[in-house]
């Protein structure tokens, strides 16, 4: 079973500018992180737990995230 994101508040880093070839993020959604493609707004969204998008977000700063 999806996720309900209708509550979902995207949001697209402040260094996009006006590029709408971004990944968008919403993060109030209690205990869940939403990720989409802004050029297709009404497509699918990946969803992560919130202890696991932290953990994402926290090796990228660090430079350890290996893909």
């Amino acid at each position: 079973m999806s996720p309900d994101l209708s509550s979902a508040e995207f949001r697209k880093s402040s260094l996009s500018g006006t590029h709408d070839n971004c990944v968008e993020v919403a993060t109030n959604l209690p205990g869940l992180v939403a990720v989409r493609d802004s050029k297709n707004p009404f497509g699918p969204a990946l969803t992560f737990g919130a202890s696991e998008w932290n953990a994402f977000i926290g090796d990228i700063k660090l430079g350890t995230f290996d893909y």
